[in-house]
């Protein structure tokens, strides 16, 4: 039996992933796998993902072109959840920030704390052309 075999999927087949840099640990996002995104991971060296949303596998890049290349596949002690540390190419999030997560809680409110590495207004328009 592979490692692979004995990961925790949910009742559909997923498993919850955190994406960090490589070089700064930053959490940079949190997406889902299925069996064939992983393979495709490991096999490509750059991340793919299952996208719940689409109901099917999606590169990350394939839109904006910011892809992800692994540098280590980690998994947890209850085999329920992967780590997969990555270099970035820009940003991570598709609201132009380095990191999914550039919104602070403070107190009742939400504060922007992260910069933008992109414009996804250009990127995305310039996809579409």
């Amino acid at each position: 039996m592979s490692w692979m075999d004995r990961l925790k999927y949910d009742e559909k087949g997923l498993i919850p992933v955190v994406i960090q840099d490589y070089w700064t640990r930053t959490v940079l996002m949190v997406a889902y796998m299925n069996r064939e995104a992983l393979e495709k991971t490991i096999d490509t060296k750059r991340t793919y993902f299952y996208s719940r949303s689409r109901g099917g596998l999606w590169p990350k890049g394939k839109t904006s072109g910011f892809t992800q290349s692994v540098k280590g596949i980690y998994v947890d002690c209850d085999s329920d959840c992967l780590l997969i540390k990555v270099a970035q190419r820009v940003g991570a999030c598709h609201n132009g920030y380095r990191s999914c997560f550039y919104r602070r809680v403070s107190e009742e409110t939400i504060k922007t704390v992260g910069r933008k590495v992109f414009d996804p207004e250009k990127v995305y328009r310039k996809v579409k052309n």
